[in-house]
């Protein structure tokens, strides 16, 4: 009965029946099961303490505690005036976010102004380099500079005084290297998404000419618009992949670049005008064997990619920064970039292998291929510096459907990943960092979620979330099985 009973208690919020009626009314015997349950829990721990005697049971007053709360969070989530049905549709209203791109030595006399134009995410860059990102309400009206200035100046932090100071004091502690001596491969990677693609290449192509190769890797796209674009671009290289997958075409690329270094950008990202020259600098230092980016969002129209900009961000701030197993834990590689923007060397492939061609998007496991990598090269005693001056922008997905998808992805993705070190590299701590992204993260997330504070995450995104992560080892196992097959033909 009692474990019966704790099982019952700790059913996840998410996984349960929706608690309605026929009649699509909220139905207040949905909660009869944990009310029940927890009545017992509670006669049974009186009659054991004070009838018999008994010790109270650690486990016992924790399943009590446990179920006492999930009763709170649920009455709470019923009977509220904003029900997970009303949050959602709200979504859809969302305001349009505008995103500015703003140098604090030439800012403009006046933003905004359109009636539309009631918040702004604005890019702070000094003397063009990238040093920080401030909110702005504008509720519909113009802003001028005077107040514009002060904003910046009162919300900015140690990167812009950094770079303001080494301007004053004529220093630069950015790492120098001769650009006319070194070459670099720009590689995008993809997969049926033709105008995401047109649109990075004439952004590429539009970028200094330093001797650059630009390469598309096609995955296996099933429309042939991928290779009419790349073709109406003299200058780009097309290359068809006969397999599907992420890795397996970042594989691809590597082998088929010219040059020693390969910038990888995402189709639906563009990369701003110096990114390659902030990105080459870097691999002055043989340890070098990653470099990666700043990436913000190239728009916030719509609420789904204004919740991803905030959930879950590529930015990883804008100070430069070196990381190696010195300072970072090689289980935790996902903290000093993305994918969407790294450079690598070629090398890579000779001293710690390809990319893990089990995950990843294009396999069920949707994600976490970069992250891999990121783990081998830390664990291999190498480095990889975060630089936030090779800037690039992405554009999140639009609508929530597909938010929901990406961040069930990227659970997926992540719990695949961490599947394969557990089983193929013995890394126990896999689960201590599968803990504690639980207990300090995902659940108090939830938790607020249910409770409706201010401003925390819906509810629906976590659960996919969650779910994701539950899907994770079943994936790895899938995706290895199609991986094998694929190498046998």
């Amino acid at each position: 009965m009692l474990s019966w009973g704790m099982a019952l208690l700790r059913l996840p919020l998410g996984f349960q029946p929706t608690p309605k009626s026929k009649g699509g009314k909220l139905n207040p015997l949905w909660l009869l099961p944990q009310a029940v349950t927890l009545i017992l829990l509670v006669l049974g721990t009186i009659y054991s303490v004070f009838v018999k005697g008994h010790p109270l049971s650690i486990l016992l007053a924790f399943a009590i505690l446990q179920g006492s709360l999930q009763m709170i969070f649920l009455v709470r989530w019923l009977y509220s005036n904003e029900t997970f049905e009303f949050n959602r549709s709200q979504k859809n209203f969302a305001d349009p976010v505008a995103v500015l791109d703003l140098d604090f030595v030439s800012l403009p006399d006046e933003i905004g102004g359109s009636n539309e134009q009631k918040q702004a995410l604005a890019l702070i860059r000094y003397k063009h380099r990238p040093v920080g990102q401030v909110q702005l309400n504008l509720n519909g009206r113009s802003m001028n500079r005077d107040r514009l200035e002060r904003i910046i100046l009162n919300s900015v932090e140690f990167p812009f005084w950094q770079a303001w100071l080494e301007d004053e004091l004529e220093l630069d502690s950015r790492p120098k290297t001769d650009i006319q001596k070194e070459k670099i491969t720009i590689a995008i990677c993809t997969r049926d998404r033709p105008e995401d693609l047109k649109r990075c290449l004439e952004e590429i192509t539009c970028m200094p000419e330093d001797g650059q190769e630009v390469l598309v890797i096609d995955s296996c796209s099933l429309s042939p618009e991928t290779k009419y674009i790349t073709q109406s671009f003299s200058q780009v290289r097309y290359v068809y992949e006969n397999y599907p997958g992420l890795n397996r075409a970042r594989n691809r690329a590597l082998m088929e670049a010219s040059h020693d270094i390969i910038a990888f950008i995402d189709d639906d990202a563009i990369p701003d005008s110096d990114w390659l020259r902030a990105l080459l600098p870097n691999f002055s230092d043989p340890r070098v064997l990653c470099v990666t980016g700043l990436t913000m969002p190239l728009e916030l129209d719509t609420a789904a990619q204004q919740w991803f900009e905030r959930y879950s961000p590529f930015n990883r701030g804008f100070t430069r920064k070196v990381y190696d197993k010195n300072n970072l834990h090689h289980l935790a590689a996902g903290r000093v970039g993305a994918g969407v923007n790294m450079a690598l060397r070629r090398s890579v492939l000779d001293l710690i292998g390809p990319f893990d061609e089990v995950l990843d998007a294009g396999t069920p496991t949707l994600s976490g291929g970069d992250t891999e990598l990121f783990y081998r090269i830390i664990a291999n005693g190498f480095q990889i510096v975060y630089e936030p001056a090779a800037l690039s922008w992405h554009r999140h997905r639009r609508t929530w459907e597909e938010l929901r998808h990406v961040l069930y992805g990227y659970g997926v993705g992540t719990y695949a990943y961490w599947t394969g070190k557990l089983v193929q590299d013995k890394e126990w701590s896999v689960i201590f960092m599968a803990g504690n992204w639980f207990w300090k993260h995902q659940l108090p997330a939830l938790l607020k979620s249910i409770l409706h504070f201010p401003n925390s995450t819906p509810v629906d995104l976590l659960v996919n979330e969650l779910r994701g992560c539950l899907s994770g080892p079943r994936a790895y196992y899938l995706s290895r099985r199609e991986n094998e097959l694929a190498s046998i033909d």
